[in-house]
């Protein structure tokens, strides 16, 4: 059996970094993990071959000479998936679909031989079972997969060095219930998680393939289980990475609440984690409440920010416009607390309504619905009909990001995080050609034709002679808003 695993083509958006990645010779942030997951439950005696669109061409004759083609994609992947979908049956060759926009939405895809849906641990196999008969149109399951016997995923099926970084997961599922979230539709309100052994054994696998750079967590919330991540988890990973030397760098995400542990942060940083995506949303307590994110209320959330930051990470995070009981006033308080923040990398989106989410249900009940969301949280669509007018929302929202990604503002708030993140001793600065060739396009785009080139030599000069070993982050961080303001400007 000759199995072709597609990953759709991801648009150019906020967090593809497509613009920031040419300046280091990537083609994309991160490999597909569902697929390569997948690749691995398939029995041991296919053909099998992955084709990541972000990288590479799809030609007929990949499709032609498969037996199937499975593909996995998200929301936000839905046109290029489509496109696939229809060159596959132009072509005659049946597809195997999965993931969270196929199990979100299974009823628009009614052309796709085999919908996979829910958790590929569970439902795979009974797919695979029926190959010898006759295979259903649909495969899904309420029940929530034991990720402790997930396979490693099959590295050797992709080129590592089209990437900017690896990823891994050591949990699903989220203890909150964000109205807006559909994480806990896809993957329940429980914490599932890998053993410190299975973790510490795809760390060595992605060594041994000759990876060393950064490593995203791809969990949902990586401190669900907080008890766990510091008994069992991180302290397996300190001593692994001590033992190696600190190959790897790690980001992931997590909840506000992080701040509020001094013992888990510290973990860590030693462990090598010097990035975390919080979602804050908004400064508004009765727009918290509206949406449930109680862990973000009665807080002050500029200083726990602050304290995460100050234990060696970079804080990126999410915010929301949009919520019925956000008033004119949103849009300027919204500004205001990103720009005190200091947080470089903020995602400001208008409120969507994805399928299975409570808000979903609610403004389904009220009549309010409009469309299916997009998967995009910044392209400026909403799925519904809003409290505020609807002029008033998307101008209120294009000023936002209009603002906070000026030149002015942006280096601002750069300027002020350096000024407080104290990066993690364990990290070593190893100085390669692809960093000197990312500071001479920098120097070269956003130093001499950039409209931003004011800002851009402020910053690396105030860098070098104050702060010298935060120099590569400032670099960095420039070339990030590069990217930003290119989306942004689209």
């Amino acid at each position: 059996m000759e199995i072709l695993l597609v990953y759709p083509e991801i648009p150019d958006t906020f967090w593809s970094f497509k613009h920031a990645l040419k300046f280091i010779h990537k083609k994309a942030s991160s490999p597909p993990l569902g697929l390569l997951t997948v690749a691995a439950m398939l029995p041991k005696d296919w053909d099998t071959k992955l084709i990541d669109m972000n990288v590479a061409e799809l030609k007929d004759k990949d499709i032609t000479r498969a037996d199937y083609v499975f593909i996995g994609s998200m929301s936000i992947q839905k046109k290029s998936a489509q496109e696939v979908i229809a060159r596959c049956k132009r072509l005659g060759t049946k597809i195997v679909a999965g993931g969270p926009l196929f199990t979100s939405h299974p009823d628009k895809f009614d052309e796709v031989d085999h919908l996979v849906l829910n958790e590929a641990e569970i439902t795979l196999p009974m797919f695979l079972a029926d190959l010898a008969g006759t295979p259903k149109h649909i495969y899904n399951s309420e029940k929530w997969a034991d990720i402790s016997a997930t396979p490693e995923p099959l590295w050797n099926l992709i080129n590592m060095k089209k990437y900017a970084s690896l990823c891994m997961q050591y949990s699903r599922g989220c203890p909150f219930n964000c109205d807006f979230c559909d994480v806990t539709a896809l993957y329940g309100h429980s914490a599932r998680t890998k053993s410190s052994a299975q973790v510490v054994r795809e760390l060595e696998h992605i060594h041994a393939q000759g990876w060393r750079g950064n490593v995203f967590f791809v969990d949902d919330n990586f401190i669900g289980n907080k008890t766990r991540l510091k008994s069992d988890i991180l302290p397996a990973v300190i001593e692994w990475t001590e033992k190696m030397k600190h190959p790897f760098t790690f980001d992931t995400q997590a909840s506000i609440n992080m701040a509020d542990d001094e013992e888990l942060m510290n973990l860590m940083a030693r462990a090598g984690f010097d990035a975390v995506f919080i979602g804050i949303e908004t400064p508004n307590e009765e727009s918290l409440a509206e949406c449930s994110k109680h862990q973000n209320k009665n807080r002050d959330l500029n200083r726990s920010i602050e304290i995460i930051q100050k234990h060696g990470f970079e804080v990126q995070a999410g915010f929301i416009v949009g919520f019925d009981h956000d008033p004119l006033s949103i849009f300027e308080r919204q500004v205001r607390f990103i720009q005190k923040s200091g947080i470089v990398t903020a995602m400001v989106g208008i409120l969507n309504a994805p399928r299975g989410t409570t808000l979903y249900d609610r403004l389904k009940k009220e009549n309010r619905l409009l469309n299916d969301f997009t998967g995009d949280n910044t392209d400026n669509s909403i799925n519904f009909i809003p409290a505020m007018e609807l002029s008033e929302l998307t101008s209120g929202y294009r000023h936002i990001v209009s603002t906070i990604y000026s030149p002015k503002n942006y280096y601002s708030r750069v300027t002020s995080f350096l000024k407080i993140y104290k990066s993690a001793k364990v990290k070593s600065f190893s100085l390669k050609m692809v960093h000197v060739s990312a500071l001479a396009r920098s120097i070269m785009l956003l130093g001499i034709f950039g409209k931003e080139r004011w800002y851009y030599w402020k910053l690396m000069f105030w860098s070098l002679f104050t702060r010298p070993q935060k120099f590569p982050k400032a670099v960095s961080l420039a070339i990030y808003g590069y990217h930003f303001r290119k989306v942004f400007e689209n």
